[in-house]
């Protein structure tokens, strides 16, 4: 009898210790699943964005430079100030050799980017026409497997149904052409400054971006900031890169041009004739642009 109640003591024992183990058992299998990258995210496998920190030409690893060569497939839309990107993308070329090489259809190893792919931009010729415009053109070219579209200047009068507007347009199109990665863009700045309108709508695509993991190619915050990572944004600048330096309202400084001047052209910053702005920052914009690349291609960022 005592030998039965010992044995029945024993397994309840042994149920006891099981049940504290479990946990701590399910916890290491969960820890053994993940790994390093899982943690950081990819830039093939969620969303991101791509900002003034996203200028550092010589952190992005030359083998994702060569992914984004292999594996991308561009169709980036725009009118005069989403230009610059592909402005400076075609002086980075003389500036940093055929590595950066792109065209429209990715021939002699180049990045497949066509450029003006379709017709207009996010408010030309209005809010809604790029959505099925895009449409169209996917339909035609099923092998485009990314898709950016730029604002000129219709996000300083956007009201905040405006912008929900073009996020579930953008919402719809990326339910609908699963296989497409689709970049989402604040618009350039104006001048107007913390407190302006502009500020408030692209703080709404900013928001929503991160909300819902969505990449993002934040166009303004780009223009907030030199190559040293000095912040002008609270000093009201314009996509020209002018500032008030001193906040008595008159444009008075320009960041771009003093960086510039300091700076030896050929060898920290190259020419190119961008539109409405100067070309370090259309410098900046070209970087960013092959860092988002490089992040749609798998590149952690890290």
């Amino acid at each position: 009898k005592f030998q039965r109640i010992n044995q029945f003591l024993n397994l309840n024992l042994s149920v006891m210790r099981l049940i504290k183990v479990i946990p701590i058992l399910i916890t290491f299998a969960i820890m053994a699943g993940c790994t390093k990258e899982d943690e950081q995210g990819t830039g093939a496998e969620s969303g991101f964005i791509i900002d003034h920190t996203s200028v550092k030409l010589s952190a992005i690893p030359s083998t994702y430079i060569e992914a984004a060569k292999e594996n991308l497939h561009i169709a980036y839309s725009h009118t005069s100030h989403g230009s610059q990107l592909t402005t400076g993308m075609s002086g980075l070329i003389s500036f940093k050799g055929p590595s950066f090489s792109w065209n429209n259809g990715g021939n002699d190893g180049a990045l497949d980017l066509h450029d003006y792919a379709i017709e207009g931009d996010l408010g030309n010729p209005d809010r809604t026409a790029w959505a099925a415009r895009t449409r169209t053109y996917l339909a035609a070219n099923p092998d485009v497997n990314v898709v950016m579209w730029s604002w000129c200047g219709q996000v300083s009068t956007a009201t905040e149904a405006d912008i929900s507007t073009y996020l579930n347009l953008m919402e719809e199109l990326e339910r609908d052409f699963p296989g497409v990665r689709f970049v989402y863009m604040t618009g350039h700045l104006d001048g107007t400054g913390l407190t302006g309108n502009l500020h408030r709508r692209n703080e709404q695509i900013r928001k929503y971006c991160r909300d819902n993991n969505k990449i993002l190619y934040d166009f303004a915050d780009i223009e907030c900031y030199n190559p040293d990572g000095t912040y002008f944004g609270d000093k009201s600048p314009d996509d020209g890169c002018n500032y008030d330096t001193n906040g008595d309202g008159s444009k008075d400084g320009n960041w771009a041009i003093a960086w510039q001047n300091s700076h030896t052209k050929g060898a920290d910053w190259f020419d190119c004739t961008a539109a409405h702005t100067q070309p370090v920052n259309a410098n900046m914009k070209a970087y960013a642009a092959w860092w988002l690349w490089a992040r749609l291609s798998g590149w952690n960022g890290k």
